[in-house]
C-alpha cells in the first residue's frame, strides 16, 4: 500500500497533538507507575524463587538430620 502525502500529514498531526497533550508532569506519572508495577512484579518473582529455595534446603536438612539419627541408631 502506498501512503499518499494527505494520509502521511494526517497522521503526523495526530501524533503531534498527542504529544502536546502529554505535559512532562504527566509523563513523569506515567513513567513512575510503569516503574512500581515494574518493581512489584520482579519483587514477586524474586520471592517465589526465594521461598522456592528455602524450602529445599530445609528438606535437605531435614534429610541429613534424619540420615544421622538413623546412623546413629545402627551404632547402638
Amino acid at each position: 500500500m502506498k501512503w499518499k502525502m494527505v494520509e502521511i500529514s494526517s497522521i503526523a498531526g495526530a501524533l503531534a497533538s498527542i504529544g502536546a497533550a502529554v505535559t512532562l508532569e504527566r509523563a513523569g506519572v506515567a513513567f513512575g507507575i510503569v516503574t512500581g508495577l515494574t518493581t512489584c512484579l520482579l519483587n514477586v518473582f524474586y520471592m517465589l524463587r526465594k521461598d522456592a529455595r528455602e524450602q529445599r534446603q530445609a528438606e535437605l536438612a531435614i534429610r541429613e538430620t534424619e540420615a544421622r539419627l538413623a546412623a546413629l541408631k545402627a551404632k547402638e
